[in-house]
């Protein structure tokens, strides 16, 4: 077994920690509302933009065009929203949110980040800054920082189905 210095066993124990708790969390919203972190994080975009296009939820929320297909095919087989060719374009593809959708958003609960971001926006400018640079390190230590950026505490795939 491998020896970890006291340092590197509280690191490691944390970053568990971290992703334990959005396990947790994913399972909660699942449990709640049938959606993965991601689905929420979609509609939630959707809902704020009342009718948007896939593109422009890619860019508010930071995820690839394909993945917000994957995900809004998903939200629409459930009846969250719903999907309108334009009328003046027919290429482009609107997408509303629907009653069903709104009630889903109702009842998720809050989401770890939703918890991260009144705690920390509520810490002084040097210390939210110390956070950042220390979490920017260490994606970069264990190669994750090439990976999505989307502001979303998950530990599973972006676009997974619920209940995976």
């Amino acid at each position: 077994m491998i020896k970890y210095s006291h340092r590197t066993e509280a690191a490691l124990r944390a970053i568990r920690s971290l992703i334990r708790a959005a396990e947790l969390g994913g399972k909660r919203l699942a449990a709640t509302t049938g959606l993965t972190p991601s689905q929420l994080l979609v509609l939630q975009e959707v809902a704020r933009q009342n009718e948007t296009t896939a593109g422009a939820i890619a860019t508010a929320v930071r995820f690839g065009h394909a993945t917000v297909t994957n995900i809004v095919d998903r939200l629409e087989q459930n009846e969250l929203v719903v999907r309108r060719r334009g009328e003046q374009d027919r290429r482009q593809v609107w997408v509303a949110i629907t009653p069903k959708g709104r009630s889903a958003l109702l009842a998720a609960p809050d989401m770890l980040q939703d918890t991260f971001q009144t705690r920390y926006e509520a810490l002084p400018d040097w210390e939210q800054a110390m956070i950042a640079a220390m979490l920017e390190r260490l994606t970069a230590l264990l190669n994750a920082d090439t990976s999505d950026a989307a502001p979303l505490i998950d530990a599973g795939k972006i676009d997974r189905p619920a209940r995976e």
